[in-house]
C-alpha cells in the first residue's frame, strides 16, 4: 500500500510539472504576442488594441492548431518532454506606423526582446535561490524528465522554485532565438527585409511561402540550428547556477 501510494504521489506531481510547463509556454507565447501590439501602439497603430488583443486572457490568443493542437500532439509523440506552440499573431497595420522603414522592424523584434527579458530575469532568480549547485545541475539536466524531476525536487521549496524558473528560462529563450530566424514568417525576417533592396513583390512571395521555406530549412538545417538554440540555452542557464 505504501508503494502504491508513493506511485500516485509521484505520477500527481508529474502531472502538476506538466500542467506548468505547458502554461509556461502559453504566457510566454501570449506576451510575446502582445509586445508586438505594445510596440505597434508606441509607433502609432492601434489596430491589435482595438482588436482586444492587448489582454492577458489566453482567449483572445487561442489559435485552435498551434495553441492545441500541435503542443498535444508533440508532448504526446515525445513522451509528455516537449510542446511547442503559438498564438494567433496580433494584428498591426505598418502603414499607420511613425518609422516606415524601421517601424516593422521594431514591432518584430519587441516579441523576442521581451522574451530575452524574461529569460534574463528568471535566470537571475534562479541564480539567487539558495541550492548547492550539484541539485542545480541535477535540477537543470532533468527539468523535464518528469519521473525523475518530480523525485529530485519533491519536498523542497527551493527546488521547485528553482525548477519553474528554469522551465520559464528554456521555453523563452527559445521563442525568442527560433524567431530570430530571419525566415517568414518568423521576426528575424523583418530585419533582413528592411536591410537588403528586396523588391516589395519578391517580400510578398517570401511571406506568402514562408512557411513551407521554413519547413524546409528546419529539416535541412536542423543540426545547425539546434546547436544554435542549445548554446543560447546554455548562455542563459549558465548564468542560473
Amino acid at each position: 500500500m505504501q508503494f502504491c501510494k508513493a506511485t500516485t504521489d509521484n505520477t500527481m506531481q508529474e502531472a502538476v510539472l506538466i500542467v506548468f510547463y505547458v502554461a509556461i509556454l502559453l504566457y510566454s507565447v501570449i506576451i510575446h504576442e502582445v509586445s508586438h501590439g505594445l510596440m505597434a501602439l508606441w509607433l502609432g497603430d492601434a489596430t491589435a488594441k482595438y482588436a482586444g488583443r492587448l489582454t492577458a486572457n489566453p482567449l483572445k490568443h487561442i489559435d485552435p492548431y498551434m495553441t492545441i493542437m500541435a503542443p498535444i500532439l508533440l508532448l504526446i509523440m515525445t513522451g509528455g518532454r516537449f510542446a511547442f506552440g503559438g498564438a494567433k499573431p496580433v494584428p498591426y497595420n505598418p502603414y499607420n506606423l511613425k518609422n516606415q522603414k524601421w517601424g516593422p522592424t521594431l514591432v518584430a523584434f519587441a516579441g523576442p526582446l521581451s522574451n530575452i527579458l524574461i529569460a534574463l530575469i528568471f535566470a537571475v532568480l534562479a541564480k539567487m535561490i539558495g541550492l548547492p549547485v550539484a541539485s542545480k545541475i541535477d535540477i537543470i539536466s532533468n527539468f523535464n524528465n518528469w519521473g525523475t524531476i518530480a523525485t529530485v525536487i519533491s519536498g523542497s521549496a527551493s527546488a521547485i522554485a528553482f525548477e519553474l524558473c528554469i522551465m520559464v528560462v528554456f521555453w523563452n529563450v527559445i521563442l525568442a532565438f527560433f524567431n530570430l530566424i530571419p525566415i517568414p514568417p518568423l521576426d528575424g525576417s523583418k530585419l533582413l527585409f528592411a536591410i537588403l533592396p528586396i523588391k516589395l513583390e519578391t517580400v510578398a512571395i517570401l511571406e506568402q511561402f514562408g512557411f513551407v521555406i521554413l519547413l524546409v530549412a528546419i529539416i535541412l538545417f536542423s543540426g545547425p540550428l539546434g546547436a544554435f538554440l542549445n548554446l543560447m540555452l546554455g548562455l542563459f542557464l549558465s548564468i542560473t547556477i
